[in-house]
């Protein structure tokens, strides 16, 4: 048997040499097969921490080959994909800075999940990547009752002279002089031309804006109602030798408006832009609907976003106009009065310009469904936010038409907390609460809500839904008083955010 075995295997090997000896041609061996390409393997981990804010590279993929062939990364899934971006080197980045209070995730929960693929030209890999973004303080924050006992405030304005203290108008036709770390209040009024002033109806001293130059000059202006009831804006100058008094004999006309048949719907809001020029916001007119058409009327200034430059005359022959028209007003040059910025509102009652990017947010109070808010930038003049053709996104005499402007986030009428009746128009917090800092704080009148929504989440031409809006009154129940019918906003030259209550109180949200 062994004989046997060892002859069967004699044979083979036999069998094997001559397979080996084929080729033809005479060669001496064939080329052998290619190895197998090997995939390759990523090397960094499946999970980074990040602090909120964070710009630029985040996290570097790395990855290794056992073929040594070049590779190349990119982004190929997660529910977080769009939130980033990487290059074919890697590297990992944010398409905007987190912000751990306004987590932008779809879990929001602060954890970003994004998938990311490396190639080495034949065969891919994945990762599956969370990215947690942590806080940065401070967030603690508090709303004190800084003032209180004033007769029916219903606008702020700080004095730029160091002391802190602020400049509260009274609706009647007075205002004073607010020390905050205090609460006093000087005893003169720094003006009192409530003699000059209507206040039935909506009608009142509505408005004031403190030159650029104030502290140089001591000029400042105002946005009223006249005892007849139309629009006054006014220029009036300090004292020379006291900032705390204003002189009343200074006064100077600088734009009057008809406002006839209606006390409501006068807008009010007066403030300088950082060109320098100075923006009004004016009602429709008033009556429900804007019965006269004034809203789309270019060639009236009702129910406007009205820009002039108070430094000059233009129109020396008329005594109800003092100033010039900017050369960049959409119709300086003609199709519509040339005080024209913007277009298309019902009653623009506050507004507000972003001290970081200059654009301008427009609170415009509704009819019967809908609040807005709308947005311009610097170069958005000429912009028609549709009224009386639409009320926010809804229809109201007809069909949104080609060039309007839809408002970036509104909400509905009811009792709801993303809810109300009445929008009183915010401004973007700059101050020292990072929690807040970057998002729109506004209110509604009526309602008593109060919301903040990071401007980063809104875009020119779509309107954010009010789901989206962050509930802020509870988080700003004051130390005293009561924080409702919310008439306007301000801030110090420290960024603080200044409430005024029409109750007669005025409160501070301060960082803790």
């Amino acid at each position: 048997m062994t004989g046997v075995r060892f002859g069967r295997h004699f044979a083979a090997g036999l069998f094997v040499l001559a397979l080996a000896s084929c080729g033809g041609g005479g060669g001496g061996g064939g080329t052998p097969p290619p190895s197998a390409n090997r995939p390759p393997a990523f090397t960094s981990p499946a999970t980074a921490s990040v602090p909120e804010n964070s710009a630029g590279t985040i996290y570097t993929a790395a990855a290794s080959d056992p073929d040594g062939n070049t590779l190349t990364f990119s982004l190929s899934g997660g529910a977080d994909r769009a939130r980033f971006a990487i290059t074919a080197a890697g590297a990992l980045s944010f398409v905007d800075p987190p912000d751990f209070e306004a987590p932008d995730d779809a879990d929001a929960n602060n954890v970003y999940l994004v998938q990311i693929s490396v190639s080495d030209g034949t065969t891919s890999v994945t990762l599956d990547l969370a990215v947690t973004v942590t806080n940065v303080g401070p967030d603690a924050f508090r709303v004190t009752r800084v003032g209180t006992g004033f007769a029916g405030p219903i606008d702020i304005a700080a004095l730029p002279d160091g002391t802190g203290r602020m400049l509260v108008v009274e609706r009647a036709g007075r205002i004073r002089i607010l020390n905050p770390a205090t609460g006093a209040i000087l005893p003169t009024p720094f003006l009192d031309i409530a003699a000059q002033v209507s206040t039935d109806g909506e009608r009142g001293l509505l408005g004031l804006a403190l030159a650029p130059d104030f502290q140089a000059s001591g000029t400042f202006y105002l946005f009223l109602t006249n005892l007849a009831g139309n629009i006054e804006i006014r220029r009036y100058r300090t004292l020379a030798g006291n900032r705390d008094q204003a002189d009343p004999a200074s006064v100077d006309l600088i734009l009057a408006i008809p406002h006839p048949g209606f006390n409501n719907h006068n807008g009010g809001w007066i403030g300088f832009g950082p060109d320098g020029f100075l923006y009004l916001g004016t009602g429709d007119g008033g009556g429900g609907g804007d019965p006269n058409g004034n809203g789309q009327n270019r060639n009236t200034l009702l129910g406007k976003i009205l820009r002039i430059d108070p430094a000059g005359d233009a129109f020396p022959a008329d005594p109800n106009r003092d100033y010039r028209i900017p050369a960049g007003n959409p119709f300086a040059g003609g199709g519509g009065a040339g005080e024209i910025w913007a277009y298309g509102l019902r009653n623009p009652f506050r507004a507000s310009f972003d001290a970081a990017t200059g654009n301008l947010w427009i609170g415009d109070v509704g009819q019967g469904a809908r609040e807005e808010v709308d947005l311009m930038r610097p170069q958005d003049g000429g912009a028609n936010f549709g009224w009386n053709v639409v009320e926010g996104t809804l229809n109201f005499t007809g069909p949104p038409q080609a060039g309007f402007t839809p408002p970036v986030t509104e909400y509905s009428h009811g009792s709801g907390a993303r809810q109300g009746r009445s929008i009183t128009g915010g401004r973007v917090y700059r101050g020292p609460v990072e929690a807040l800092r970057g998002q729109y704080v506004f209110a509604d009148f009526i309602s008593g809500n109060i919301w903040s929504l990071p401007v980063r989440w809104v875009s020119l031409g779509t309107t954010l839904s009010s789901d989206r809006f962050f509930l802020r009154r509870a988080d700003f129940t004051p130390n005293a008083g009561t924080l409702n019918n919310i008439v306007a906003f301000g801030a110090d030259a420290a960024g603080n955010l200044y409430m005024v209550s029409l109750g007669g109180d005025i409160f501070r949200l301060e960082a803790v």
